[in-house]
């Protein structure tokens, strides 16, 4: 049995991202019903942009979690809330200050998850930095929709209160108050995901990143337990990549990149799976360990350089963007449900 870094830490991790999964889609169900409810331009086009903004971001949300690689399930509390508040939104018993005042809240809520995962990340592993990367978009995102919301309740309240206009001059305190934000944290925030798919390049040089960020942990580490956790985790993602590879990439790529370099990736990835068998009855503690653990990297680092060369290549050459962002899409879907079954 492969021992995995499914730690207390880990599985903590991933169930906060399932919760933030179950918050997000909330988050998305209210700003559809939203745009039903308002008959204000102004206002309807500030949430028309935040739907487009959280359905691409529940789809950077399920990257991640499918990076991670640590399966976990919402908690029952999040699960309780999400259907409370989702009938309450449905329902006439809040106006529609109340029910963009309790969005509000849910946005913070996002924010501040996205940020302890963040910060929990840098305690854990470099292995789960690497895998949470894009979350960063997300908490931006999500922190400067909290300031639009702020001007939305504003002029809602006050025509609730009052029956009138609130005064001019809100949205250039939001955008101020989201310029300044910019200015604190921007650069140290992952941006450049602005995409609800990446395509299958961006998507397979993030596995390939995340591995060779858990040998590198693994041949500095003395403690054989650790190690014999970093080679678990090393084997569950190799092994779900591979597959998902081989169901869902190779036969796309073969009748482009050629039948002779495509063979050779399966061949490859059937080397390594049998060093992965090898490492596997050997004592984490032996000198033998660490000397196959290299020699897996040698292979696992021939493969990584075909396929961010050549095969990368032909891909550019031959599929459109679309094409390659459904191969990523596809590619995700095959990975997490092999990684479901390997959880089983």
């Amino acid at each position: 049995m492969v021992a995995t870094l499914d730690d207390t830490k880990r599985s903590a991790i991933a169930t906060k991202l399932a919760d933030m999964k179950a918050l997000q889609q909330l988050l998305i169900q209210n700003e559809q019903l939203f745009l039903k409810e308002t008959n204000d331009s102004e206002i309807s086009k500030r949430f028309q942009d935040m739907l487009n903004d959280d359905q691409k971001n529940m789809g950077i949300l399920e990257t991640v979690i499918v990076q991670y690689g640590v399966h976990g399930e919402p908690k029952d509390t999040i699960k309780q809330m999400v259907e409370k508040l989702g009938q309450l939104m449905q329902g006439s018993e809040l106006s529609l200050y109340e029910k963009v005042f309790q969005h509000e809240l849910l946005k913070h809520q996002q924010v501040m998850s996205g940020l302890t995962i963040h910060k929990a990340s840098q305690k854990v592993g470099a292995d789960v930095m690497a895998a949470i990367g894009p979350l960063n978009t997300i908490n931006f995102e999500n922190r400067a929709h909290q300031e639009q919301l702020k001007g939305v309740l504003e002029i809602l309240g006050v025509r609730e209160l009052t029956g009138q206009e609130a005064d001019q001059g809100i949205w250039a305190r939001v955008q101020d108050a989201m310029a300044a934000f910019s200015g604190v944290v921007g650069s140290v925030v992952t941006q450049n995901t602005d995409k609800q798919d990446m395509n299958i390049q961006d998507l397979i040089r993030m596995d390939h990143a995340k591995v060779n960020t858990l040998f590198t942990e693994l041949l500095a580490s003395n403690d054989p337990q650790k190690i014999q956790e970093y080679f678990g985790q090393i084997y569950k993602d190799l092994s779900a990549h591979s597959e998902a590879e081989e169901e869902v990439v190779y036969p796309r790529v073969r009748p482009f990149y050629g039948e002779n370099d495509t063979q050779e990736l399966y061949d490859e990835q059937a080397d390594m799976k049998q060093k992965l068998d090898e490492i596997k009855a050997i004592d984490p503690s032996s000198s033998q360990f660490k000397d196959k653990i290299k020699q897996l990297m040698d292979v696992v680092g021939d493969h990584i350089r075909q396929e961010e060369s050549t095969m990368f290549a032909a891909i550019r050459n031959n599929l459109s963007t679309q094409e390659s962002e459904q191969l990523s899409t596809e590619f995700k879907a095959a990975k997490s449900k092999i990684a479901e079954k390997m959880a089983k």
